[in-house]
């Protein structure tokens, strides 16, 4: 299993849940602490406010579900499917995912901080208005993908593809344009502005 950037291994688990079917199913509401999870089928379920706390998910389907206002906390995700699955202001803080399927997820708001995602093939989801403070993106595919209005302070970025990469109104402190991939990426003005003083450029404005 994918290591977190802190060294620390995953919290254990306490219980296991076993192939549960929850398709199409409302979860809202619901409370899980370090619980096991393998083949859960979460597709098209509805979560408003559910809570997972230090969980691990092996092989979970969480394809068209939607989630709002939830939480997955220090979670760990094994080699799930998140196709066209929605997020919104939800909290993820210290999550780690390894070999996991992103194919047109969507992430608006909410809190995503500490998570690792290193090596994650973002390349069609998106994010928006996430806060992703010191995430471990190293090696993360994102060309092509949108990261708008994010914010990617402390993150690490070593390595990451963003070629293509839609990144306007997102904090751009953490990235090195020596160790990344930029081109074709979309920033604003003021963007251009960080890009060129961490490549050692004295910006003036005459």
């Amino acid at each position: 299993m994918a290591e977190r950037k802190s060294g620390h291994a995953a919290p254990a688990t306490e219980s296991t849940v076993a192939a549960a079917r929850w398709d199409g199913e409302d979860i809202s509401g619901q409370t899980h602490t370090r619980v096991l999870f393998v083949d859960l089928d979460l597709t098209e379920a509805e979560n408003d406010g559910a809570v997972f706390e230090e969980c691990t998910f092996r092989r979970a389907r969480f394809n068209v579900s939607v989630h709002r206002g939830a939480a997955f906390v220090n979670c760990t995700f094994s080699g799930c499917n998140f196709f066209d699955a929605r997020f919104a202001e939800c909290k993820l803080v210290g999550s780690m995912f390894e070999s996991c399927a992103f194919d047109v997820m969507k992430v608006t708001g909410g809190n995503w901080s500490f998570v690792g995602l290193p090596g994650a093939d973002l390349r069609a989801a998106s994010f928006s208005g996430v806060r992703m403070r010191e995430a471990d993106l190293t090696g993360a595919r994102c060309a092509g993908s949108s990261l708008r209005d994010v914010d990617l302070s402390g993150a690490s970025l070593h390595g990451a593809d963003l070629t293509g990469c839609d990144l306007r109104g997102s904090d751009l402190s953490a990235v090195d344009p020596e160790s990344v991939k930029l081109r074709g990426a979309i920033i604003t003005i003021d963007q251009t502005i960080v890009i060129a003083r961490a490549l050692g450029l004295d910006v003036r404005v005459e």
